[in-house]
């Protein structure tokens, strides 16, 4: 075994038994590459990652392969999930070289830790214009030796681009917070919309649900049918395709067609989190019972396959079982017949061809609901039961605070909505294990935790920022006031260690953390939402709900730092623009004084993209000052309407 084999990563122990010669991310392997004068090799991927899979057996498995390696390289191996600060840098050098990123990534260093050349996948021999792998290392090794001054200039002119691209300056160009800021995104979604198949853009296709969100705000304002039609097209679809599990919950990463038919196979935590809140809140507008199903399947799925035994919530599910991409989820038309009858291969539109490499993945029928038939949900009751007889794709679990922490945000808000009081004590449990176990003695949040090894590496800015929304969506679920506390911790924590002083918004490391090429700030929404983006969410939020407004003042700074990105590129932004639209509507304040369930759950039920509610035990706040109990207060731009006593009065003042 090599030095993977006492990492924490599961991906990185994938790759203990490797003829490899790895070393982790770190200064032995800096010393070694210095001492040896070698480049480094840097491979980055993650554990559910198929292709990383593929380049790990043709290539790192191979002892003729390896042996070149070991030769004329020191070899890195980082797991983009522990690690996203040097899976970001390096992926802006890939991007600059190749005009494309992803994964596995492959990057070629100077001792400094400057990259020279970078791509992504690369086979084994030579294919569709890609150089084999052999090949590529014997070229690079020459050029180190040859053409060393060469490559060193090209290595300082990459990371100068990588430098300039990671400074935003707001000075005289700073932006306006306006509607045109809404309104340019929102003409951007509609051209980009896929009327057909839902969704923006075309394949590979991801859920993309910051664009959900967005769009659902700009309804919330202008009650257009023609805005809903973008979100329901959207949530329908992805919900009827093979990218959902409609035997056992949950999503796929993404789509490699437009109907969101063939998926690629891994089941990531953040994507249920943020599916979750997209078809909680399309439930919500819309009352369809099929999104209130989506939730709760896919609620269950995370509960079931995913919560550790210790209490937290497990990174992801492999595409991969048995070293076959899909074999868990995919049928035969004999398999299904026998085991669900002629009402499944109906249902499911199972032939004798298939849709995926001769086999099935089974999807709902287009326009149906959701809510399947008696005969159906017996038959899909029989195939998930057959299924849990079959090889899981592999389990990738360790514990990552900020997608455990995304999770909490949307489980509280969906154990809220829908009454669940199972949710509710799953939310708060996973919310004590974060506090229990991703800290260090001094109090400092940790990035990730695994049952072997404990928590590892210091926590970065979308950690934090996603526990200061966690820890507030806990307040509003339980009324109770440690959960405030908790967030005014992270938040202040968040600001302390991250908050650049010269030009604002967070950089994606703490000042106390490891100086890589480059301090990047991680600014871009992609298929999860940046830490400036949920940063400045979060902390608008919680200034809304304790009256402290260096919270709301910190927030709007980010997005104002953001507003001329937002303006030319609103589609990179959209969960950003989220907090643009609280930030010019006001945050709406809700108090609800006293034991009044009634009063309680129908705010919860509906869809208040900018309210923030207090309830249960008071806290430091100027929300709770002055209040009559059993009353409900709704305040919007410092003005509080009349105490409602009964729900018809209270929803009038919501509108």
């Amino acid at each position: 075994m090599n030095r993977l084999a006492h990492e924490a990563s599961p991906y990185l122990r994938q790759h203990r038994d490797n003829p490899v010669d790895w070393y982790p991310w770190g200064e032995e392997a800096f010393a070694r590459a210095r001492d040896a004068d070698r480049p480094l090799l840097l491979s980055v991927g993650y554990s559910a990652c198929h292709w990383c899979h593929v380049m790990a057996h043709e290539s790192f498995e191979d002892p003729d392969t390896a042996a070149v390696m070991n030769e004329l390289f020191v070899n890195v191996k980082v797991d983009r999930e522990e690690r996203p600060d040097v899976d970001a840098v390096y992926m802006d050098a890939v991007q600059a070289m190749s005009g494309q990123g992803g994964w596995p990534m492959t990057v070629f260093l100077a001792p400094s830790g400057e990259p020279f050349f970078a791509g992504t996948y690369f086979p084994k021999r030579s294919t569709h214009g890609r150089p084999g792998f052999v090949e590529l290392l014997r070229a690079v090794d020459e050029a180190w030796r040859d053409k060393r001054t060469e490559l060193l200039d090209q290595a300082s002119r990459i990371a100068g681009a990588i430098k300039e691209k990671a400074s935003l300056t707001s000075g005289d160009d700073a932006g306006t917070l306006s509607p045109s800021l809404l309104e340019g995104a929102y003409a951007v979604l509609r051209a980009g919309f896929d009327a057909e198949w839902g969704g923006f853009g075309g394949p590979p296709k991801f859920p993309m649900t910051s664009n959900v969100e967005l769009l659902l705000r700009a309804h919330a304002h202008n009650r257009a049918p023609e805005t809903l039609v973008l979100v329901t097209t959207t949530l329908d679809a992805m919900a009827e395709g093979g990218i959902y599990d409609h035997l056992g919950g949950g999503f796929s990463r993404y789509s490699v067609d437009s109907t969101w038919t063939v998926p690629h196979f891994e089941k990531m935590l953040y994507d249920q989190a943020t599916l979750t809140r997209a078809y909680l809140h399309g439930w919500q507008v819309t009352g369809s019972p099929s999104y209130r199903q989506v939730v709760d399947e896919t609620v269950g799925y995370v509960l079931r396959q995913l919560r550790s035994p210790e209490g937290g919530i497990c990174s992801a599910e492999d595409a991969d079982s048995e070293g076959v991409e899909g074999k868990f989820y995919v049928w035969s038309l004999d398999e299904v017949a026998a085991i669900g009858g002629e009402h499944a291969v109906e249902w499911y539109g199972v032939t004798a061809g298939g849709n995926f490499e001769g086999s099935n993945i089974l999807r709902r029928p287009r326009g149906a609901s959701l809510l399947r038939p008696d005969d159906v949900e017996t038959a899909r009751s029989a195939l998930f039961e057959a299924r849990e007889t079959r090889v899981r794709p592999g389990l990738d679990d360790k514990v990552i605070t900020e997608w455990n922490a995304m999770f909490v945000s949307a489980l509280a808000e969906a154990a809220a909505a829908l009454d669940r009081d199972d949710w509710r004590v799953a939310a708060v449990e996973v919310g004590r294990f974060l506090l229990a176990s991703l800290r260090d003695e001094r109090g400092r949040w940790l990035r990730s935790w695994q049952a072997d090894a404990g928590a590892r590496h210091l926590a970065y800015a979308v950690d934090y920022a996603w526990l200061v929304d966690a820890f507030t969506r806990l307040a509003e679920l339980t009324g109770e006031a440690e959960w405030v506390t908790h967030a005014r911790a992270a938040a202040d924590d968040l600001v302390e260690l991250f908050w650049d002083d010269d030009e604002g918004g967070v950089f994606t490391t703490g000042h106390d953390g490891e100086r890589l090429i480059v301090r990047q700030k991680d600014t871009f929404d992609g298929a999860s939402p940046s830490a400036n983006s949920v940063a400045a969410t979060a902390l608008l939020r919680l200034g809304a709900l304790t009256g402290d407004e260096a919270y709301t003042a910190r927030g709007a700074a980010i997005v104002t730092l953001l507003a001329p990105m937002m303006a030319g590129h609103p589609a990179a932004f959209t969960h950003a623009l989220g907090a643009v639209d609280l930030v010019l509507s006001g945050p709406t304040e809700i108090v609800i004084t006293g034991d009044r369930p009634d009063l309680l759950q129908p705010v919860r039920e509906h869809f208040l993209p900018n309210a923030v509610l207090a309830w249960g035990q008071p806290y430091d706040s100027p929300l709770w000052e002055g209040r009559e109990p059993d009353r409900a207060y709704v305040c919007h731009d410092y003005t509080c309407q009349l105490p409602a006593s009964d729900i018809e009065t209270l929803l009038r003042q919501l509108g």
